[in-house]
């Protein structure tokens, strides 16, 4: 069964373009409100979701908002795309939870690596089946249930800010490059920029320190990051 793939486009021609480019591999619906896509909401879950940031009933990022705030659809993969190609419209989408940030005009060739990469990553590893969860000292990844405790409070992270910790926990106090850390969460071959990583690197900072944890990502200087 072809994974599906909804967009929330007004522009037609930009409907088209997703509907051609991405019937081979995917099942694809495109919405041209929020409204419509809402109501489509309420009878299926897509496996990726792609977002134009202007909209003419309700903007991408107040879409996004809703999106990640709700259970039901806080895990699945967010592609922001827009004509806004500067950097603070990028950091926004990415700060709200967005997995990944388009420009317009896009290619159809990124468009489908994009959309195949965070794909490829929107769940973690299948784990040893012996293994439930992944404990570094007041954090607590439970596998099963596929959520994170810190110090007894849950604490909601999307499946990239997820993935990115499981690593960290799975390897603690080992110093992981940036490419590793692409490579690992967002898959090799990944079309993305530094700050992305980086971006998401500051959320779990955020979502740790809140929490009181004990742990800190620290910043190795020409490496990456690490957990301590």
């Amino acid at each position: 069964m072809k994974q599906r793939i909804f967009a929330v486009e007004d522009d037609a021609a930009i409907q088209e373009v997703y509907m051609y480019s991405l019937e081979n591999d995917f099942e694809c619906r495109c919405f041209g409100d929020a409204k419509s896509f809402y109501d489509a909401l309420e009878h299926e879950i897509p496996d990726l979701i792609l977002i134009d940031v202007m909209l003419p009933d309700e903007d991408g990022f107040s879409i996004l908002s809703r999106l990640k705030a709700q259970k039901s659809t806080a895990h699945i993969p967010v592609i922001m795309a827009s004509a806004k190609g500067e950097e603070v419209s990028k950091v926004k989408g990415l700060n709200m939870g967005a997995d990944d940030y388009m420009a317009k005009p896009f290619g159809v060739m990124e468009l489908i690596a994009r959309i195949k990469a965070n794909l490829r990553k929107s769940s973690p590893k299948e784990p040893d089946k012996e293994v439930e969860s992944i404990i570094y000292k007041d954090i607590i990844i439970d596998l099963k249930k596929h959520h994170i405790t810190v110090n007894g409070k849950l604490i909601q992270t999307p499946f990239k800010e997820f993935n990115i910790l499981l690593l960290f926990c799975q390897n603690p106090e080992k110093a992981y490059g940036r490419d590793e850390i692409f490579n690992a969460v967002w898959g090799e071959g990944f079309i993305g920029e530094t700050r992305t990583l980086d971006v998401h690197i500051k959320r779990l900072r955020n979502k740790l320190s809140e929490a009181g944890s004990s742990a800190v990502i620290e910043t190795i200087r020409g490496v990456g990051y690490m957990l301590v």
